[in-house]
């Protein structure tokens, strides 16, 4: 089976490489098709950052049923021990009720006055104060457990309801998540075969396509001591290859390449582009520190670290490692401190 894979894969990448000849095109043709996969990246490049998204809030989700769904059976047990004792004060209750309609207990004047032994009648008043004394104890204490019953089986069935609520959201997020990476699949799988098709000359200009530049940290000062330490870490990985999803140490995607430089500082930064630019303290353009995290594009799908002079270190693209180029080489979205 696996050499059936290999060789469909085989004949695959011949067939690609077959209709797609490796030759350089005319400059202005190569401009659109670079303009076209820079479409097509962005695209992919968002809904990985989704696609991660989805995955984190479903690990939370699966962490947090287990603690609902703890609750709700704590809630179930409590409300039997509710409901046993609620059922022992009524069987008491009960044993009374039969023992007056028996006749044992009867009107305290009429059994004192027909009693002929004094003690006996003096015996039999105590017993029958006791009683009515124990009667209303157990009525009160009946009502107290019916109560209680009553509140915790509506505890115990609200806990039910929220855990089955989240196991089917879980579910119905399984099955997102499961779409979603189908569809990323594809969209990776398209971005890959043009950039893999192209000529080597052609394969440089989509390398160099937002203008790299070999640049050196030496001597630049920072007032945020965490982010120039991630700064100094993420330059260590100029070169790198860029892999979807890939958080280092030998690949990394734009937002992953933000994770392992921070981690380096034993920082643990939000997994997700949009998520990064959603924690931290929000910095203004003007205010960049080096080290401080750059979102760019509408929907903050694309991060990287802020390396002073108006320059960017990032994770860009497949088939493009990881460089530093220009902050304007793409739309600003905003930048937070870690």
């Amino acid at each position: 089976m696996r050499a059936l894979r290999k060789s469909a894969a085989i004949l695959f990448t011949v067939s690609v490489v077959a209709t797609v000849p490796l030759v350089s095109a005319p400059a202005q043709d190569i401009d659109a098709l670079i303009a076209e996969m820079d479409r097509i990246s962005e695209d992919a490049t968002a809904k990985s950052e989704q696609v991660k998204q989805l995955e984190d809030d479903l690990k939370a989700a699966e962490e947090g049923l287990g603690a609902i769904e703890d609750n709700a059976h704590r809630a179930t047990e409590a409300a039997d021990q509710a409901l046993a004792r609620q059922r022992e004060y009524q069987e008491n209750v009960n044993r009374i009720a039969q023992a007056k309609y028996r006749g044992v207990v009867k009107d305290p004047v009429k059994q004192v006055i027909g009693s002929h032994n004094p003690q006996h009648a003096i015996d039999r008043s105590a017993y029958l104060t006791t009683l009515t004394l124990n009667t209303e104890k157990t009525v009160g204490a009946l009502m107290d457990s019916t109560a209680e019953a009553n509140e915790a089986r509506n505890h115990a069935r609200q806990s039910l309801e929220e855990a089955r609520f989240k196991r089917n959201n879980l579910i119905a997020q399984q099955q997102k998540l499961e779409k979603e990476q189908e569809d990323l699949k594809a969209r990776i799988e398209e971005i890959k075969n043009r950039v893999d098709s192209l000529s080597p000359q052609d394969r440089q200009r989509w390398v160099e396509k937002n203008g790299p530049i070999e640049y050196s940290i030496a001597g630049l000062l920072g007032s945020n001591e965490s982010g120039m330490s991630a700064l100094q870490a993420g330059m260590t990985k100029i070169g790198s290859p860029y892999g979807w999803g890939s958080t280092g140490p030998d690949a990394f995607d734009c937002s992953g390449l933000v994770v392992w430089s921070y981690m380096q500082q034993g920082k643990v930064l939000p997994r997700t582009s949009q998520a990064q630019m959603a924690g931290g303290v929000p910095v203004s353009r003007a205010d960049l520190q080096p080290g401080d995290v750059v979102g760019f594009y509408p929907g903050a799908t694309h991060v990287g670290i802020y390396a002073g002079n108006n320059m960017i270190l990032h994770a860009s693209d497949y088939g493009i490692p990881v460089q530093v180029v220009s902050m304007d080489s793409m739309p600003f979205y905003g930048a937070r401190r870690y």
